[in-house]
């Protein structure tokens, strides 16, 4: 995976993950963080929610990180988007598990509630391809295996 795409995905704490069942696409609002080599995604959400409930039905994920936020680039900047296609991946190993949950408390302390809820599921979504829009028309597309 290039460089660049590697920072912007580490830079970011928040993207838009797409989901989807029965033919019906869900957006949701998420927070994350990754693995050190970003081919790894990992987010947590409630058992009962629709996203949780259209993983389980579809494991293809759609996320989308952007460079909005990014303090580092100026106003005139071209704003770059990144969508990233993934897989959904369940049950994984307990010390794994203890990981994940202390990266996203580290990154993400103000959900403590959410990440420490007996009811929270943490989602780990597999990069299988990215495709970067550098503002309007300058698009790059690479599988990641």
């Amino acid at each position: 995976m290039r460089k660049d795409i590697k920072e912007l995905i580490q830079a970011n704490k928040m993207c838009v993950m797409a989901t989807v069942s029965e033919g019906d696409p869900h957006c949701s609002l998420m927070t994350y963080v990754t693995d050190d080599n970003c081919r790894e995604i990992y987010m947590a959400t409630r058992r009962e929610t629709k996203k949780y409930r259209n993983l389980i039905a579809n494991p293809s994920v759609s996320l989308l990180v952007d460079s909005r936020q990014d303090t580092r680039v100026g106003p005139s900047a071209q704003t770059r988007a990144l969508t990233i296609s993934g897989t959904f991946q369940r049950n994984i190993d307990e010390k794994k598990m203890v990981s994940v949950r202390a990266r996203l408390l580290e990154k993400h302390s103000e959900l403590k509630k959410i990440f420490n809820n007996p009811d929270t599921e943490i989602i780990v979504v597999k990069i299988q391809a990215v495709q970067l829009l550098d503002g309007i028309a300058d698009a790059y597309f690479e599988k990641v295996s």
